[in-house]
Order: structure tokens, then sequence, then C-alpha cells
């Protein structure tokens, strides 16, 4: 009797592990959405040219929001994506390279010194791919300002 006891109460759904993570998502809709109204009913309604007046950190516009910019900002922007994105590969590729070096497995691939050989290899071509565009780009001009 005690075993079909045991039976009867493993079998819990598996979405029941979830149950925590909804809990929480839906506290935190819920609270926002209250303090968000609550701001709405309660809070003061002032309006005015002050009030209502563009700010962008202290400083007062001295043209219109909707003027051409210079394709040198998008590629700034796009220089700095680019850079963004290998400090995000650097992480993952530390933490394989350090198990790498310490013999463990990493991945299920690389082992011993072979796999460390690999994986500095494989850094170092991506880290030359990503000189290469940086030089490239310092030599077109884009971090002139003038």
């Amino acid at each position: 009797m005690k075993g079909l006891e045991h039976e009867m109460t493993s079998q819990v759904p598996a979405y029941h592990a979830f149950a925590p993570v909804v809990i929480l998502v839906l506290t935190a809709v819920g609270l926002s959405g209250l303090i968000l109204l609550l701001a709405h009913l309660i809070g003061p309604r002032r309006h005015g040219a002050v009030k209502e007046a563009v700010y962008e950190s202290g400083v007062p516009p001295v043209a219109e929001a909707r003027r051409r910019f210079r394709v040198r900002f998008y590629l700034v922007a796009i220089l700095f994506l680019l850079f963004d994105v290998e400090v995000v590969l650097l992480w993952p590729w530390a933490l394989v390279f350090r198990d790498a070096a310490a013999g463990q497995a990493a991945g299920g691939v690389l082992r011993g010194e072979a796999g460390k050989g690999f994986l500095l290899a494989e850094m170092a071509f991506f880290l030359a791919i990503l000189l290469a565009g940086y030089v490239y780009a310092w030599r077109r001009g884009v971090f002139r300002w003038s």
C-alpha cells in the first residue's frame, strides 16, 4: 500500500514546476498596473508651457527632432553593437577555455592540450576579424567627428 501511495504522489504534472514563475510574473504585472493606475488617479494634473516643453538632459532643444542625421552616427552605433557582441561572446568562450585548460571536458568535444590550442586559435581568428573591421572603420574616417 505504501508503494502505491508513493506512485500517486510523485506523478505531478510538469507545468506545476512553473507555478512560482507564473505567480511572480502575475504579481509583477499586477503591481505595475496598480501603481500606474494609482499614479494616474491620485497624481497632480498641472499643464503649462514649461511642463509640456521638450526636456533633453537639461539643455533646451536647438533644432527639430525629425532632422536628418549623418550616416556616421549610424556607423558608430553599428560598430558599438559589433564590439558589444564580441564581449558577449568572450564570456562563454572564457568559461569553455577555463574548463579545457583544467583538462575537463569542454562541451564534450575538446579535451586537454588540443582543446586549448584550438580554442586559442579560434579566438585569435575571431579577434583578427574584429581588428580588421576596426582598422577599416578607422581608415574610412568613422571616428573623426569634424
